[in-house]
């Protein structure tokens, strides 16, 4: 295997920006590979070749090209096809020093220089449930505002685990919201007020993703817990868990462009339900064009909506402030927009601010 060679300003810039983000999530191993990729570079081979040659944004604001990379590396240890990178890797990665780092990912880069390449050519879909008890007490507010049940179509749903939000069990303090004997817990640090304690009725759930997974592919699965990072063993076993309960019940995900999926979801009003938009961390992986026309479609289905058949949009979404992504609740007819919350991205923690 080649020396590793230094990348480009541009790359290093975003390892060491996503190192940070690692290391202020929780994920010190994860953080440790972004620094040894930033201060090192990558082995000549075609991954290597592919990152330099990238032309878009390679942050986590744009095609996060870290979280792809480090996203592959976890995956050739999960399917056991990386065996001597295991060894680094949580739970046998304590003690190990740099140069032993380096030696197995460029063994590991060496041995699987195509696979590495090919997945960098998708998108991070993380499918992070915690996120969802934020959703789940924005459609409580929305609940208890229209007393209408709720027909739910999510944007970059991935494997469509945030679609069955009301099947976990959410703990807010010292009450509980979903379903109370769910095996999924979720019990974010929660400040401000809670949500109204009100029945929640889904009349339908739906999805799209571009390149959605299923769930019934031993592959699927692996892909899909790969995007955790590592050491994160507490959102792994959740994730697996909520993986369990999908495969038994799987959501609707269609695998379809978000703008034309949006044109038809929104097509006509819903009398009698509310319909509920909604999106966490994925709209930012849109294009500019692509975000400009969905936005078209969703104020032209606002202007379409009325008191029996209203509208919603609920987006949690980096917006360039901290801490935290900003949760907003848009309704339609009466054109409203609110910041609901503040949102740990991992959903750690909720500043609730209505």
């Amino acid at each position: 295997m080649d020396e590793f060679r230094p990348l480009s300003p541009n790359l290093s810039a975003a390892f060491e920006r996503q190192q940070r983000a690692c290391s202020d999530l929780g994920s010190p191993f994860t953080a440790r590979l972004c620094a040894l990729f930033a201060e090192h570079g990558l082995p000549r081979s075609r991954l290597r070749a592919r990152m330099m040659a990238w032309d878009r944004d390679t942050t986590a604001s744009g095609d996060a090209l870290p979280v792809r990379l480090c996203g592959a590396l976890h995956e050739l240890v999960l399917a056991g096809q990386g065996t001597s990178l295991a060894e680094i890797y949580p739970p046998r990665h304590v003690g190990h020093d740099d140069r032993r780092m380096l030696a197995e990912i460029g063994q590991a880069i060496g041995d699987h220089d195509t696979f590495l390449t090919s997945r960098l050519s998708s998108p991070p879909q993380t499918n992070e449930v915690r996120r969802s008890t934020a959703v789940l007490a924005a459609l409580l507010h929305i609940a208890a505002r229209t007393r209408m049940p709720l027909q739910l179509s999510e944007v970059g749903a991935s494997a469509g685990l945030n679609l069955l939000l009301d099947r976990y069990r959410h703990q807010l303090g010292k009450e509980m919201r979903g379903a109370a004997d769910s095996p999924v817990r979720l019990a974010p640090e929660w400040r401000g007020p809670l949500p109204p304690d009100v029945d929640l009725t889904i009349a339908q759930r739906r999805g799209c993703d571009l390149s959605p997974f299923d769930l019934t592919s031993r592959e699927d699965r692996t892909r899909l817990l790969s995007y955790v990072w590592a050491d994160q063993t507490e959102r792994l076993e959740r994730m697996r868990t909520a993986i369990d309960i999908a495969v038994r019940s799987p959501p609707v995900v269609d695998r379809a462009d978000a703008v034309e999926w949006l044109a038809l979801q929104l097509a006509e009003p819903t009398p009698g339900r509310a319909q509920v938009l909604y999106h966490t961390i994925a709209w930012q992986y849109l294009p500019e064009e692509a975000k400009r026309a969905g936005r078209e479609q969703i104020e032209a289905a606002g202007a379409r909506a009325t008191a029996e058949a209203p509208l919603f949009l609920v987006a949690m979404e980096d917006d360039g402030q901290r801490p935290g992504a900003a949760l907003h609740l848009e309704a339609w007819p009466d054109g409203s927009r609110t910041e609901l919350a503040r949102v740990d991205f991992h959903g750690r923690w909720i500043d609730w601010l209505e």
